[in-house]
């Protein structure tokens, strides 16, 4: 009977043995999927952020060139007017750069550049054309 229960003791002890180093393996494998997932996590919201960044930017240039193009045809030195840049969207840092990039491509017609920026950093180049109607 001595014998028997030193051989189920055995057993037991190489069985528990065994199931730490599985705990182990299954929490080693678990971590390594909790980081990738965080890691997928970070990368979309930095891409959501991305996005928005420049759809922000892309509405700013747009709009600003529309204005420029229901502005009064200017010649030589004049500028074109800068529209006003809503103050939630000025406290973040965008800006549109100024002056316009304009290049006279003959009679009545120029190539108007308009760049928008976010804290001193180009986001968006809108080229667009104005003519003299």
């Amino acid at each position: 009977m001595c014998g028997l229960t030193l051989k189920i003791r055995r057993l037991a002890g190489a069985e528990l043995g065994q199931s730490f180093i599985e705990t182990l393996i299954a929490l080693s494998i678990l971590g390594m999927v909790a980081v990738i997932f965080l890691g997928g996590l970070t990368i979309a919201s930095k891409s959501v952020i991305v996005s928005q960044e420049r759809v922000t930017a892309e509405n700013l240039a747009k709009s600003q060139m529309e204005d420029i193009k229901n502005q009064d045809f200017k010649d030589g030195y004049h500028q074109y007017q800068k529209i006003n840049i809503p103050s939630e969207l000025a406290d973040q840092g965008y800006n549109i750069e100024w002056p316009f990039e304009r290049e006279t491509i003959g009679d009545g017609l120029q190539k108007i550049t308009v760049v928008v920026s976010r804290n001193g950093e180009e986001i968006l180049e809108l080229e667009g054309y104005k003519s003299d109607r």
